[in-house]
């Protein structure tokens, strides 16, 4: 499925670049890499978990190391469309995770790699997309999608001039790569169908379902993965045909950063961006089996080493292209951590001492600090002065840094232009945050965390993650409380006060009209 790959390639990072004697007007390369449920515990540079990431390490030790970074939101889809355009994903009316649904982001609204284009860039993403495909009738898993077509809208119509993409998650039919709109490899005389309602009422629809087929699987399914079979791993959904298209899990990273390279030294001459969109560690866990057992915490910690590999393999490969100073490179991770997010993969058993959230309480789904706050680094040879940084940013304002970083005029209505933090370390971070998970929102005002009443249970217990759900408001001191264990709002009523006034200034009156959680 995938060629033979000369493993001393590279991935990359969100980096926005140097001077570069190639490029007459000194447009740097901008590169994103962006994880999948990679905890701020997860990169051994924060110092707070067991695992080794030697390779995002030299990142943040040559670069800048944000100790208050975070995502748009504590899921995939919300946090996705937050750092592409610069806006609240709680603002896009019903956005939550995708399954199978259209396109979220309008192809009106502006994008980083649209801005990027108006300056000359070439613009592409490799990797994970999870934030819908065609027009449809909006409707999550509604089948609409016809995938033995050219599929639009979808990347190449907010901005990318390159798109080597799987439609959702890996855990997710249709397990197929989707390369500017067209299923790669797909014989037309064996035309895929895909189905996310079929639930049982044709025995003979599509592959053999891990609920019906338990004996065909060769991992195990917890909640909600019990669709159609693929690689012997059970996936959300139906599907069939499309046989001589199908990925092999196994293979995918080694996928994407083929592709990824590949990319690079195709556009090198000249300006790009790229969204490198990382599948790991988010689940099913596949690692290459030159990864097994390198972690000695399972599939989710070789995953992770596997991730780190890639990441290393670009970096050398920007250094053998002679770019890597013209490149600036921003890391970070969609949300944070999960372990059993669906299937039986020893994450939990296995996880002895480490901690993925790093001590902060909550994890992915939550409004606890471990589902936004995540591992967020800056990188540029020879550019940024290594250090660490405590300031508040979120990935809401990298469209604007970056418009101003390129000479763009373009500014979104929640993100803020901290360019001068991303490259220098020099200036305030932001001094507010509105912090989502699922529609649901809190907010961060300097040192302070204030979680609004939600309803919903206290704990998900497929997950085994705290939401942050509660009949009261709650009010935390990051700084003397990171692990949020002592609520303050019947001793501090001013500061809860103040920050529930300024709250409702950005989100408005309705901040408890939220919908149900929806599990990845």
């Amino acid at each position: 499925m995938i060629k033979k790959i000369k493993f001393f390639v590279i991935i990359q990072f969100l980096l926005i670049g140097c001077k570069s004697d190639n490029y007459s007007d000194g447009l740097p390369n901008i590169i994103i890499i962006y994880t999948d449920d990679l905890g701020y515990g997860d990169v051994s540079a924060y110092g707070k978990g067991t695992l080794n990431t030697p390779n995002i390490d030299k990142l943040a030790n040559e670069g800048i190391r944000f100790n208050n970074g975070y995502a748009t939101s504590a899921t995939c889809s919300p946090s996705r469309y937050g750092l592409l355009t610069g806006n609240y994903p709680w603002r896009k009316d019903g956005l939550r995770v995708i399954t199978g649904g259209s396109l979220v982001i309008d192809t009106t609204e502006m994008t980083i790699p649209k801005l990027l284009k108006t300056k000359g860039y070439h613009t592409g993403i490799v990797g994970k997309w999870h934030l819908g495909l065609g027009s449809g009738d909006g409707v999550a898993g509604s089948g609409l999608i016809d995938y033995n077509l050219n599929i639009s809208p979808g990347p190449n119509q907010v901005g990318f001039d390159f798109s080597h993409i799987m439609a959702d998650t890996q855990d997710r039919v249709p397990t197929v790569y989707i390369e500017n709109g067209n299923v790669v490899d797909l014989d037309p005389d064996d035309p895929i169908e895909v189905n996310f309602f079929h639930q049982n009422k044709h025995d003979d629809y599509g592959l053999p379902t891990g609920l019906k087929n338990p004996e065909l699987t060769t991992m195990k399914w917890h909640h909600g993965h019990n669709g159609s079979i693929i690689n012997g791993v059970p996936r959300i959904g139906y599907m069939k045909g499309g046989k001589n298209a199908l990925w092999t899990d196994v293979d995918m990273a080694d996928h994407f950063l083929y592709k990824a390279i590949e990319y690079i030294k195709i556009n090198k001459n000249n300006p790009f961006f790229l969204f490198y969109s990382l599948q790991q560690p988010h689940v099913p866990r596949t690692p290459h089996p030159r990864f097994e057992g390198q972690s000695g915490m399972g599939p989710r910690g070789d995953a992770i080493v596997e991730a780190d590999w890639s990441i290393g393999e670009l970096y050398r490969t920007l250094e053998a292209e002679k770019i890597l100073n013209n490149t600036l490179i921003v890391f970070s991770s969609d949300n944070g951590p999960v372990l059993n997010d669906g299937y039986y993969d020893d994450a939990v058993e296995k996880l002895g001492g480490h901690s993925p959230s790093g001590g902060l309480r909550g994890g992915k789904y939550s409004l606890f600090e471990a589902g936004t706050r995540v591992p967020f680094i800056t990188y540029w040879k020879g550019k940024i002065t290594p250090g660490i940084s405590d300031e508040i940013i979120s990935q809401v304002d990298l469209l604007n840094s970056i418009s101003e970083l390129v000479g763009a005029e373009y500014k979104s209505i929640d993100g803020v232009d901290l360019s001068q933090l991303l490259i220098k370390n020099k200036g305030k971070g932001r001094e507010e945050l509105i912090i989502e998970a699922s529609t649901r929102t809190a907010f961060r005002k300097g040192d302070w965390v204030m979680i609004p009443p939600n309803k919903g249970p206290l704990i998900s217990v497929n997950v085994n993650i705290e939401l942050g759900n509660t009949l009261d408001f709650k009010l935390y001191n990051l700084k003397e409380d990171p692990s949020q264990k002592n609520d303050l709002s019947k001793i501090d009523k001013e500061k809860l006060k103040e920050m529930i006034s300024s709250f409702v200034k950005i989100r408005g009156e309705n901040f408890s009209n939220i919908k149900d959680l929806i599990l990845e």
